[in-house]
């Protein structure tokens, strides 16, 4: 055998005592329409990355509908990049979640244990589209004067299922984080020197929809979905941000930011009358890799 046979024979005998002395991790931002991929390596983006379109009807509202071919794929993309060692931090489509803020009573203290307080608040008051006894919650609390909580809530069946998925794939998932989480980390280096009385409106478009979040004061206030194309895009934004300025007469500037490639973007800026931009998000691919990469570190 040639000294260069040799070498790479022993690269292949050392790689899966590397990969388990030194396990690297790797961000996963899941949708009905696609998956991307990106390895963090001791906290920084390493160079194997992924985007891959999924067949239509693969995933629908964030639940997995094919498993074993969507576990196919995940175990054959990690396998050709060497990272089924590594360990998955995934961020759920944004269709799988719910989320809200809840305000604690004026003068108590937010409990030490904001989830299991959650559990104990009626469940009504969360205004789910599912069974509350049934749901997965996640909460951190708010920064800021009140005591305020994040929820985030999904169907436990849709879960599981995803949870199902990556064991079939032989992977090692460490976590599933919310996609509306992750884009609000990504989003606090624009959110922490705005004026609590300026708006931020995110729009990310994914799975033939696109998402509208406002945000003020540091705090998401409203999301809807939209129209995805088009000029339905523009009118329905420009109603819902009608719809909001109605309700709270506070609000004040806006800046409108999106995360993906947006066409409509020169015609809605022109119907507003405000500058929409793009968000940088390097060295990551996408805000909610940006922001399950700060999730791992704060956790």
């Amino acid at each position: 055998m040639e000294l260069s046979g040799l070498i790479v024979d022993l690269q292949d005998r050392i790689r899966p005592l590397r990969d388990r002395l030194f396990p690297r991790e790797l961000l996963l931002e899941l949708h009905d329409d696609m998956l991307r991929g990106q390895v963090l390596a001791d906290g920084v983006p390493g160079s194997v990355r992924f985007d891959c379109p999924l067949p239509p009807f693969t995933c629908r509202g964030g639940m997995p509908l094919e498993k074993e071919p969507l576990a196919d794929l995940i175990g054959d993309l990690l396998v050709r990049d060497g990272l089924l060692e590594a360990f998955l931090m995934v961020a759920l489509p944004a269709g799988a979640v719910q989320w809200r803020v809840l305000e604690w009573p004026t003068g108590q203290p937010l409990p030490t244990d904001p989830l299991e307080a959650v559990r104990e608040i009626d469940p009504a008051s969360l205004r789910l589209p599912f069974g509350a006894a049934d749901a997965v919650l996640d909460a951190q609390p708010l920064p800021g004067a009140e005591p305020r909580v994040l929820v985030a809530a999904s169907p436990r069946e849709l879960v599981d299922a995803w949870i199902e998925v990556f064991s079939l794939a032989g992977t090692q998932l460490e976590r599933l984080a919310p996609a509306q989480s992750c884009e609000f980390l990504g989003l606090q280096p624009v959110l922490r020197p705005m004026a609590r009385r300026d708006l931020l409106g995110l729009l990310s478009t994914h799975d033939g929809v696109t998402r509208f979040t406002l945000f003020r004061a540091g705090l998401p206030r409203f999301e809807r979905t939209l129209a995805a194309t088009g000029a339905a895009l523009v009118s329905e934004l420009k109603r819902s941000l009608d719809f909001y300025r109605r309700t709270d007469p506070e609000a004040r500037d806006l800046r409108l930011v999106h995360s993906d490639d947006l066409p409509e973007a020169a015609a809605i800026a022109a119907d507003l009358g405000a500058r929409l931009e793009k968000l940088p998000t390097a060295p990551f691919d996408s805000l909610i890799l940006r922001g399950l990469a700060s999730l791992e570190v704060t956790a």
